[in-house]
């Protein structure tokens, strides 16, 4: 379940059968549009697979971060060392 998170108003220019489409479901799912729209977004762009990783991590976030980074760093110096061959 989506974390209550500041919200922003946003204008997007979307076909028209979308939008139709996004309301049927909508009323389907028993949720505002606005929710429908939002889930279906964070579903394509992989923040629910997200969500489900984080919360069965035991790293901190600033451990997840560090490793990350490590990970990063390790990619460019890779990336670096393969344009001087």
């Amino acid at each position: 379940m989506m974390a209550s998170r500041p919200k922003r108003k946003v204008t997007y220019y979307l076909a028209e059968n979308v939008v139709r489409a996004a309301k049927v479901g909508a009323a389907r799912a028993d949720q505002a549009n606005s929710e429908f729209v939002e889930r279906a977004l964070r579903s394509y762009l992989g923040f629910d697979l997200l969500e489900r990783v984080w919360a069965r991590s035991e790293l901190s976030e600033k451990a997840a971060m560090e490793l990350a980074l490590e990970a990063t760093h390790a990619r460019r110096r890779r990336k670096r060392a393969a344009r001087r061959r």
